[in-house]
């Protein structure tokens, strides 16, 4: 058993991440995490959002969370973005890879990364 010590050590370190899935920030991004998402993968997309969004000290403007199905099971995993005042982007067929590709370019520099939406015909 692990003493009083590290149990709040991992509290502590943990706490952060935990923090992301809460809140309404300016940011959300939503992944799917219906029976279809978790099969197609979206257990490592979430916590690379998830550990991204921490990384880059975005935890005040950026919500990470999940949900059920979004009704595109072909495209799973997907993750939504949504931004104040901006219209929803969908991305499919993501990958943790991915993912961090978005936190860099759509999350921290505004540009959708368009090759990954719902959108694009290449899928």
């Amino acid at each position: 058993m692990k003493s009083l010590e590290e149990l709040a050590a991992i509290r502590d370190k943990m706490k952060g991440k935990v923090s992301l899935r809460e809140g309404e920030n300016a940011i959300r991004v939503v992944v799917g995490m219906a029976t279809c998402g978790i099969s197609a993968g979206a257990r490592p997309v979430l916590n690379a959002f998830v550990e991204e969004v921490s990384n880059a000290g975005l935890s005040d403007s950026v919500t990470v969370t999940q949900t059920g199905c979004i009704g595109i099971c072909q495209f799973e995993p997907v993750v939504e973005v949504f931004e104040t005042g901006k219209e929803k982007v969908t991305y499919v067929k993501m990958t943790a890879e991915k993912a961090k590709r978005i936190v860099d370019e759509h999350i921290k520099g505004g540009k959708v990364v368009a090759e990954y939406t719902i959108g694009n015909t290449k899928l």
